[in-house]
């Protein structure tokens, strides 16, 4: 019986693409990797990688162990996910990552209610792009993922993944307090890096409805955007999320066709029926639940 130790580095590095990335997430040596992956060739009896250059790549053998290693990694999520289960508690760690808006908004409040009817479980958070959250989630670096994704800008979906809909946030046009609508297609834009989802619906957008935007300005950050609409620097379309807890400092006006991006979860299919998953869930919901359209 091949060791299971070892086909999990095998698909650590299908998932992460060098020993020196696997060795890093896993607080090894490369050296260490490498030696371990040795001796599951000498347990399979086949060669499992092959030098590219500096690289190497996985054998067809290889890749045949690393789909079933998949299949029995999800089996033993599903077996603590029922463990779990069964106990009158939930305890244990859960790691969570999501984007900037909902870490300035939804999150502090699902992690408050979190605390206090689940004091035993430890919840570690980290905000992260959502493509890399869901490369992240795929490789078990993380158990739930809070996800955005704008209008005709879908982020790609990894088979093996459980996707749920949280809610649609509405995204509507930021403007100076007091700034005529008829300087709104001159006036200076700010938006996120070219390249960037936001940034490609944002240029689409206004390119749709008939102008090319000035973009002086470029930021990831949703408060840096906010903060130069409030000092009369720039527009920007924000999504109604940045509102929440929040008083609105700025005029807002909706867009001709309603636009929304979508929020989400993600968890991997044997992970999430975890009590922990479920629980943060549910209380994620409850925190949207006070949501109500802006006049």
């Amino acid at each position: 019986m091949f060791d299971l130790h070892r086909l999990r580095l095998l698909r650590e590095l299908s998932q992460r693409g060098t020993l020196a990335a696997v060795a890093q997430a896993l607080n090894y040596s490369p050296s260490s990797v490498s030696q371990q992956l040795s001796l599951l060739e000498s347990e399979v009896g086949v060669p499992l990688l092959e030098p590219v250059g500096r690289r190497v790549k996985l054998t067809p053998q290889a890749e045949i162990l690393v789909r079933h290693t998949e299949e029995v990694l999800t089996r033993l999520e599903r077996a603590e996910s029922e463990v779990a289960a069964s106990l009158h508690e939930i305890t244990g760690t859960l790691r969570v990552a999501t984007f900037q808006t909902a870490a300035l908004a939804l999150i502090p409040a699902t992690l408050a209610r979190m605390r206090d009817e689940h004091p035993s479980l430890r919840i570690e958070f980290q905000v992260l792009d959502p493509a890399e959250a869901l490369s992240a989630l795929n490789a078990r670096d993380f158990d739930l993922v809070f996800l955005e994704e704008w209008p005709d800008q879908p982020e790609a979906r990894f088979a093996g993944l459980e996707y749920r809909e949280v809610c649609r946030d509405p995204i509507r046009l930021a403007v100076p307090s007091g700034l005529p609508e008829s300087e709104i297609e001159s006036y200076p834009w700010i938006m996120e890096p070219t390249g960037m989802p936001q940034r490609t619906f944002n240029v689409n957008w206004c390119r749709h409805n008939g102008f090319e935007p000035d973009v002086r300005f470029s930021s990831t950050d949703v408060l840096v955007k906010l903060r130069f609409v409030e000092r009369g620097l720039a527009v920007a379309l924000l999504p109604d999320l940045v509102w929440y807890d929040r008083e609105i400092t700025v005029d807002l006006h909706e867009l001709p066709v309603p636009q929304s991006r979508l929020l989400f979860t993600a968890a991997r299919a044997g992970r999430g029926q975890h009590p922990a998953v479920r629980a943060f869930r549910e209380t994620l919901a409850l925190s949207v639940a006070p949501l109500r359209p802006r006049p």
